[in-house]
């Protein structure tokens, strides 16, 4: 495993990194806790120490199968990182990064992971009815008091991350990218490179059609995130989708490998972020370290791609 450091800071994250949505399982088909436990286990013995988190996912289930399976681990050799501002009252998501959130979102994540201290505490999507310095301010007032030792911001536009790195010391920011959505490579990439920001990528695999796996369009429900988020699934979409993955299969390897490789292989990413259902997706996603690409599959690869810039959001 290879190890990077986030931006100026003295952290280092593996360059494959846990994503933890899945293990919410509300808005991926349900999950086993069980399993995903293993999963978590298996990805720190094959060297994987960087896990990210949310309470939005499963409305702190995530968090607390997190908390589970580190317990027994030692401490100082995990990065663990967990955002604020989003949560789900009645039913329906809410952004939310007032200071009073912010503060309770802390406590009650700190208590759901068995922690004293947050590595990474990122703003999880901008809210446009509070000041970033407002927000800020009590990111700041959380990092003097201990309780986090870095500031991150998650899906914040290059505009909103110049405006905070004016109030915070800001030191990452998470975007999604991947073969099928390659819009951060117009202005966040680049912001943080410039910036000297640890950059981390979600969405790798295109929320999973990038497996190669679905050969035919699938609908899935109103509720689940392959609908609502990874759009690459049905329709003319899921037509453009099918000509990158056929492509990546083209190449010979395994066609998750070929995806992440990409992902880890472009100029300025920190971590690459890959959800694993149990510790068999886990291992096969490992195993996409062993190999790499070539300097001209990758350029077969981004005029391929290029092209391709769907994109979903979060359900509100």
């Amino acid at each position: 495993m290879k190890y990077n450091r986030v931006g100026q800071t003295n952290l280092k994250v593996s360059v494959l990194g846990l994503g933890t949505w899945v293990f919410g399982g509300d808005v991926w088909g349900g999950s086993s806790p069980k399993e995903a436990e293993e999963a978590i286990r298996c990805g720190l013995d094959g060297g994987i120490n960087f896990i990210d988190t949310a309470p939005i996912y499963g409305d702190g289930l995530a968090e607390e199968i997190v908390g589970r399976a580190i317990k027994k681990a030692q401490r100082h050799k995990i990065v663990l990182a967990t955002k604020c501002g989003i949560a789900k009252r009645n039913g329906i998501i809410k952004i939310d990064l007032s200071p009073g959130a912010i503060r309770r979102e802390a406590e009650d994540s700190l208590k759901r992971l068995g922690v004293e201290q947050i590595d990474l505490y990122q703003c999880h999507w901008p809210d446009p009815n509070t000041p970033i310095e407002i927000t800020l301010e009590a990111m700041n007032t959380l990092q003097e008091e201990g309780k986090i030792r870095y500031i991150g911001v998650s899906n914040f536009d290059r505009d909103s991350i110049e405006k905070a790195l004016d109030f915070a010391p800001i030191v990452s920011v998470q975007c999604q990218y991947s073969l099928l959505e390659r819009r951060a490579e117009e202005n966040i990439l680049p912001c943080a490179k410039g910036r000297a920001l640890g950059f981390f990528a979600y969405g790798p695999l295109g929320g999973g059609i990038l497996s190669g796996k679905y050969v035919q369009a699938k609908k899935f429900s109103h509720e689940d995130a392959r609908h609502f988020f990874y759009k690459f699934y049905e329709g003319e979409a899921f037509k453009r989708a099918q000509k990158v993955i056929e492509k990546v299969k083209s190449l010979g390897y395994p066609p998750n490998e070929t995806a992440l490789n990409w992902v880890r292989l472009q100029p300025g990413v920190t971590s690459v972020l890959v959800g694993s259902r149990n510790k068999e997706q886990m291992r096969s996603n490992l195993h996409a370290l062993q190999s790499t690409l070539s300097g001209k599959e990758l350029l077969e690869l981004n005029s391929l791609s290029v092209h391709l810039k769907t994109f979903g959001g979060i359900k509100s």
